[in-house]
């Protein structure tokens, strides 16, 4: 089935350092991007993982063991920060799709732009992640999948260029499968949410009660930000910030997400915007009484 598309979008897979978002780095990028007229391109990069004196960091072992790519293959080759402005280029205002991307692959790619100086904004994009539904309508692992929805085996697993088309290819077929195929979910509420529209894709495959793009803030059901791990698991950050300050320090000095960061820093800002409000209000008020006097 083709996909039908009001505006870009880009398939997109990642081959990297190791799994930490805040700490490890992309060592290969594909990017395939489909136009509303079904037009294809694609383009991927071997990356010199580097940090943020360009100096060169080692792809650990299990991790080449995994993807293939050596130190070897990348000592030439551009950093990230390098790539980024070409690599934004490319994306563009496209809706962002892949495999298991929501919980990995995006925030990666968001913090390596976050890296690089670039500013990647998610506000006016749709997230697929199509590991997300098949897991929900038939949880396998992506050779699993292509078997299962194209009938083929895939050549070539845990390399980007071939992860990426698969993952295309699995949407594709994906829609064709669940065409009008009911689902339940944990609350009980039935829907037919797999349907030819990527508005409808990303909020199936999506994590609507997380803040940040790793599931380390979520919302609780007045939409309000709260922590998810930690002694105050469950609490919302203004209540923690305002009683205890130092834990806004604490967590802008771990090792946590940048973009993890962003959405505690926008907490911190209101809470800040918000005591400015209330101290012109009393000061207003303290004005007014003194003039009654």
């Amino acid at each position: 089935m083709k996909l039908n598309l009001t505006k870009p979008i880009v398939f997109f897979d990642l081959e990297t350092t190791g799994v930490q978002v805040g700490s490890d780095h992309i060592v290969q990028i594909c990017l395939l991007k489909v136009l509303p007229d079904g037009d294809e391109s694609d383009v991927t990069y071997l990356v010199r993982p580097a940090d943020e004196n360009g100096k060169t960091i080692k792809i650990p072992a299990e991790s080449t063991a995994v993807h293939h790519i050596t130190d070897q293959m990348v000592a030439n080759k551009p950093t990230f920060a390098q790539l980024a402005p070409a690599i934004a280029e490319f994306i563009g205002d496209a809706d962002l799709a892949g495999y298991n991307s929501n919980k990995f692959d995006v925030p990666l790619l968001v913090e390596e732009f976050l890296r690089a100086g670039i500013e990647f904004s998610l506000q006016e994009r749709h997230l697929v992640d199509v590991q997300n539904i098949f897991h929900r309508m038939e949880p396998r692992t992506l050779v699993a999948a292509y078997r299962f929805y194209c009938g083929k085996e895939l050549d070539g697993a845990h390399s980007a260029d071939a992860d990426t088309k698969a993952t295309y290819e699995v949407l594709k077929a994906q829609l064709d499968r669940y065409d009008g195929i009911s689902y339940t979910d944990r609350d009980g509420v039935t829907s037919t949410p797999v349907v030819n529209n990527i508005e409808a894709l990303s909020r199936f495959s999506g994590n609507p009660q997380w803040a940040d793009l790793v599931g380390h803030i979520g919302f609780d059901k007045n939409h309000r930000e709260i922590f998810n791990f930690g002694k105050h698991k469950g609490k919302t950050l203004a209540q923690v910030f305002q009683q205890e300050p130092a834990y806004y320090d604490w967590i802008m000095k771990a090792d946590f997400p940048l973009s993890t960061k962003q959405v505690v820093m926008q907490v911190q800002r209101r809470l800040v915007e918000e005591k400015r409000r209330i101290d012109q209000e009393k000061l207003q008020a303290l004005k007014l009484k003194f003039e009654e006097k």
